[in-house]
């Protein structure tokens, strides 16, 4: 690995150069709400989109905050003197925040994006030139070692993840420190491990400009540096899941054969985590031909695990190629060797017969329970994020169903849960709906087709009485055999508590 092209870091051992520059950007609202007040929605959602041009045009004034926008997050040089205004200009450059850039202005050494935590939090997520926003932009050609900022699996991780006050969390992989940064929020201690000791140095950055307590920060790749007698209450990773012909880029390519680091991963977790502790994961996953993606998942969660493994898209091979060719910068460069390295990527899934790729979350629980459960499931929908408690919430519903079976379901209320919606499907005109959608319109947003008894008896939920009685009110109405009814129908409470319809009053 050859961090020849990236630029020098600023010092991570001077915590009052920091708190004054954290301050500096705070008085300036140097913030996420203050981003989106300056370069209004349209120019604030271009920049996830690596299109900094509306941003450029909304900063031509000359405000304290425009002129951070333009050296920190657009990588503008800026007039010195005007610099001085508004940061400590010495300190920074002395400390390597900045650099001379001419005769009159200075410019930054590393992006610092604005990003707001979960309870208002005013953090800051430092990463290298050019990937604050958007992703690599093809700097990925040039510089191996490159450290990323905020992208959307970035994101995706953070509001998965399941936010209770733990002890211990373990963030693998960490590259800009954002999984670690959210974790400290919650966490006593918060180790984050990485094999390009560049991710460390500017994660120690990020904690530090975002005010956050120090993590123990341990070079090496994955678990590697972490002893095999630690165990966590929560561990999460955004590895470099990329399916490649190579370990061509730190922050994607995990140097494994197909999807080897994410099965190795994953497999490898359930000795690390304490008893109730949660772990998330993203992934790509290979689709092989003669063989089911859910079977290929099942076998990688580790003895002793809960999983919720859903799998959000699913791209051929053609496609993925394209993606991560386009993501390195290659479709720019020349054509030769643009069409040797697509050639490589079909050569690598032909070999492996591969036919398409999936990518998607993992979550695991540690239990000890007898029989596991493992629920492995498609869901390209749009979902509402943060999906933490969602997570947290299918796995208390997971237990409760294994403490009870149809009987003990008889015997119990439950309650329809929020923002739940009954649709009917049919002709216009028809005397009875074709059939019953409930809809949910939080959290997972699932939708699910249930027959008219399902409905009325979701529809009663209150509380007030048990299954059991519901049931046999619906029995007599519908002139039906109330305990042909009883047989029938816990399958489908049990389905409808599953997915979250229905909650255990």
């Amino acid at each position: 690995m050859s961090n020849a092209s990236l630029s020098p870091l600023p010092s991570a051992d001077r915590p009052d150069v920091t708190a004054r520059l954290r301050d500096a950007l705070l008085g300036a609202s140097f913030t996420a709400d203050g981003l989106l007040e300056l370069l209004g929605a349209p120019a604030y959602a271009a920049l996830s989109r690596s299109e900094t041009v509306p941003a450029l045009r909304a900063t031509r004034g000359d405000t304290p905050l425009e002129l951070l926008v333009r050296l920190f997050l657009l990588q503008q040089p800026v007039p010195r003197a005007r610099v001085a205004d508004v940061l400590p200009v010495e300190v920074c450059l002395e400390s390597g925040w900045l650099e001379r850039a001419g005769d009159d202005e200075v410019a930054a050494t590393v992006d610092v994006r604005p990003y707001g935590g979960p309870g208002g939090e005013d953090w800051f997520i430092v990463s290298d030139l050019g990937c604050a926003v958007g992703g690599a932009g093809g700097i990925g050609n040039h510089a191996e070692g490159v450290v990323l900022g905020v992208g959307g699996a970035s994101t995706t991780l953070a509001g998965l993840t399941v936010r209770t006050p733990v002890s211990a969390a373990l963030d693998l992989g960490t590259g800009s420190g954002i999984q670690a940064l959210h974790a400290a929020a919650h966490a006593t201690r918060v180790t984050a491990t990485d094999v390009n000791p560049r991710a460390l140095h500017i994660t120690a950055l990020t904690l530090a400009l975002s005010g956050a307590p120090a993590a123990d920060l341990r070079e090496g790749s994955l678990y590697e540096p972490v002893a095999d007698d630690e165990t966590y209450d929560l561990i999460v990773s955004n590895p470099p899941f990329v399916i490649s012909p190579g370990a061509r880029l730190t922050y994607r390519d995990g140097g494994m054969g197909g999807d080897d680091l994410c099965r190795s991963l994953v497999q490898q977790t359930g000795e690390r985590l304490n008893e109730g502790g949660f772990a998330h994961f993203l992934a790509n996953w290979q689709h092989v031909e003669g063989e089911e993606w859910t079977d290929r998942l099942r076998s990688w969660v580790p003895r002793g695990c809960d999983a919720w493994i859903v799998q959000r898209e699913v791209q051929d091979v053609t496609q993925y190629a394209e993606l991560w060719l386009r993501d390195a910068g290659d479709h720019r460069g020349d054509p030769a060797d643009y069409q040797a390295r697509y050639d490589a990527w079909l050569d690598e899934f032909e070999a492996r017969k591969v036919k398409a790729v999936g990518f998607g979350w993992i979550t695991l629980r540690r239990t000890g329970a007898a029989e596991p459960s493992v629920v492995a499931e498609e869901w390209p929908h749009p979902v509402e994020q943060p999906l933490g408690e969602t997570v947290r919430a299918h796995f208390d519903r997971v237990d409760y169903l294994r403490a009870h079976d149809d009987a003990a379901l008889l015997e119990a209320r439950f309650t329809l849960a929020g923002e739940v919606v009954q649709e009917q499907v049919g002709l216009p005109g028809a005397e009875d709906p074709e059939h019953v959608v409930l809809r949910q319109h939080r959290g997972m947003r699932r939708a699910t087709r249930v027959d008219t008894v399902g409905a009325g008896f979701a529809g009663v939920c209150d509380g007030t009485m048990s299954a059991g009685r519901i049931l046999d009110a619906i029995a007599q109405l519908v002139g039906e055999d109330p305990v042909a009814l009883r047989d029938r129908t816990p399958a489908q409470i049990r389905l409808l508590v599953e997915q979250g319809f229905l909650e255990p009053a």
